[in-house]
This record gives structure tokens, sequence and C-alpha cells, in this order.
């Protein structure tokens, strides 16, 4: 292949665009409504986990990051109902509470699938692999100050407000390594897989796999401590 003449640089605010979107993309097919992002993007110095349900990824391989999205009770709560309402289940079968182990798991899988699309958007766009851990959602009611060992030399961080179909707000923040990728020659992406089969087929195993509450304590438990908290 031949040498673009003008090669194009991607950075960070590109990467978290791609993020943005994969928020979008999973959260929308889930719930079934729009889900959007403030055009207005933050420049943070540290990321945290806020009140009411908290969730953190960590990502390395090509390059390194942590993504946090902190959800409010209502954002957590409408999206759960409407995701669960749109499988097939009924109002009355649902649990009522954001503390629920059930809303957690459920929340937890979502999450899983957003940053499941991401890195497959960056393999595909980026021509690099990133590996993601297991999200871990936490029910908090107070501000947690969160420094992970994510392998960061040059740290950028960033927030943005998301907006669910109810007009109930969540964040998502992402610390990532100061970075540029430069298109050497052209290529075609691949095709991206569909985020309805891939949620449908994880949502039996996400309410399956509901632990108990002895053992979700016990794991939050032992989750806080190796953070330091």
């Amino acid at each position: 292949m031949e040498s673009c003449n003008t090669p194009i640089a991607r950075g960070t605010e590109d990467i978290l665009i791609s993020l943005c979107n994969s928020v979008t993309r999973v959260l929308s097919v889930a719930t079934q409504g729009p889900v959007h992002y403030s055009a207005m993007v933050q420049r943070i110095s540290k990321t945290c986990l806020k009140p009411d349900i908290g969730c953190f990824v960590l990502f390395d391989g090509g390059f390194s990051g942590l993504v946090i999205i902190n959800f409010s009770a209502a954002a957590a709560m409408e999206i759960y109902q409407r995701y669960m309402l749109s499988m097939g289940m009924s109002a009355d079968e649902l649990a009522s509470s954001f503390t629920s182990d059930e809303v957690s798991n459920v929340m937890g899988e979502l999450v899983n699938q957003v940053v499941g699309d991401f890195t497959g958007k960056v393999r595909r766009e980026l021509q690099t692999h990133i590996t993601q851990n297991q999200p871990k959602m936490l029910v908090i009611n107070q501000q947690v100050m969160l420094s992970v060992d994510a392998n960061l030399d040059q740290p950028e961080a960033r927030r943005v407000s998301f907006y669910t179909a109810n007009n109930n707000i969540f964040y998502l923040e992402l610390a990532i390594d100061r970075t540029q990728f430069i298109k050497l020659y052209d290529f075609e992406p691949q095709d991206a897989p569909d985020p309805d089969a891939l949620m449908a087929q994880a949502l039996s195993s996400a309410v399956a796999a509901t632990p108990s509450a002895a053992s979700t304590d016990m794991d939050t438990e032992s989750l806080l401590k190796s953070l330091g908290m």
C-alpha cells in the first residue's frame, strides 16, 4: 500500500470520543431509548468513585488507562429497569432498590459490554490491542479518590457528562497515558459485532450469577482493602 500524503493522527480526545460512543451505543440498545453525552468535556487532575454506584475498569496493552463510570441512583435504576423490561421481564419481578445485588450485576455486565465494544474498536481502528479487567460495581455513599497503579507515565484525565432518556445524569472519567496514533498507510477496519446479540447472550449469565449478600460484602471489602481504602 502507498503511504498517506497527510498522516492522520489520533490522540486523547479521539480515544475519549470512541469510548463515549461505545457508552451511548451499548446503553441506547440496552434501554431501547436515547443516551447522549455533553459536547463539552472537562480536564480533571484526578479520577474518583462517587455515589451512588461507581464502577472502574483498568485496561492495558497498546496503551494503559483507567475508566470510571459514576451512576446516580436514578440513572442506574432507569437503565436497569428499561434493560430488563426490554428483555421481557415483568415489572413486578424487578429489583426495587439500586443497592440490590441484581442491579449491580446487570449494570456491571452492561459496563463490561461498553468496554468490550470500545476495545474492539481500538483493535479495528487503531490497529493495536488492549485488555481489560472485569468491571466491579460498588455501591458507595461518599466520594472515594481512586489511585490504582495503571502504569501511567504521563496521565491525562477527562470527565464527560451523560444523560439518559429520562434526563438522569451519570459521568464517565478516563485517565490515560498521553499518546498519539499516526496512520502510516490506508487499511479497512473490520466489521463491528452486534451489541444486541452480545448483551442478550450475557443477560442470563449476569442474572444467574447473582451472588449472596454475604459473598458480595466480602468481595467488596476485599477489593477496597486491595485499593488501600
